[in-house]
């Protein structure tokens, strides 16, 4: 099994890829800075690898929102989640997934669920994680984009209702270089100007009973 130990050129950050058989894989901990106290992420071993990415590209590139303008929330409205026990919580048109924070500036967690008793993944960021940061995995969890797996035996699940499954082969060409474009594209970003803010949403207001 893996394990590997990432640290962020002023060493202010660690990426932790620690493979526990019940535990959180990826642990990210990043030390306090001025105006904003140390915080952490941690991801499950099933977390879907673009949602992760998704996190990992805005820590490491240019910041398009501010603090006051990221809503962790907005992605999910607009992809139809819809507000579950109480304002704090979303919940996905499929009810397989939830993203909660805990008492309105409490830490946040992101949990799949397939049923009540079988447990797929779970995202956990900290109090104080750059909202931008949670932003942009909630965008990657919503994005409705088909996503390339290898093996379909990986999946949690191959119930049709839940997940739509598409065959075709790929030129070994295309795998062997998909790193070396992914670079690519980060290093293109990066040297891009930022993105115009958008306006900022608040969480939903509580509905009273869901469903």
């Amino acid at each position: 099994m893996p394990r590997v130990i990432l640290s962020s050129p002023d060493q202010k950050a660690l990426l932790r890829l620690e493979p526990e058989p019940d535990g959180q894989w990826w642990t990210l901990h990043h030390a306090a800075t001025q105006g904003r106290p140390a915080w952490y992420a941690s991801f499950g071993a099933r977390t879907p690898v673009e949602t992760i990415a998704g996190f990992i590209d805005a820590l490491t590139g240019p910041t398009a929102l501010s603090a006051a303008e990221a809503d962790p929330y907005e992605p999910l409205l607009r992809a139809g989640w819809t507000p579950d026990q109480g304002a704090s919580t979303l919940r996905s048109p499929d009810t397989t997934a939830s993203v909660q924070q805990l008492t309105g500036e409490g830490p946040w967690f992101v949990t799949v669920m397939l049923g009540e008793s079988r447990p797929v993944w779970q995202a956990r960021f900290g109090e104080h994680t750059p909202p931008h940061l949670i932003t942009a995995f909630t965008a990657a969890l919503a994005d409705p984009s088909p996503v390339a797996r290898t093996d379909p035996l990986s999946l949690p699940t191959r119930n049709p209702d839940l997940v739509t499954r598409t065959d075709r082969d790929v030129p070994a060409a295309q795998f062997a270089s998909a790193l070396e474009n992914r670079v690519r594209t980060l290093a293109a970003r990066c040297a891009a100007p930022p993105a115009t803010p958008r306006t900022p949403r608040h969480p939903p207001t509580n509905p009273g009973r869901a469903r």
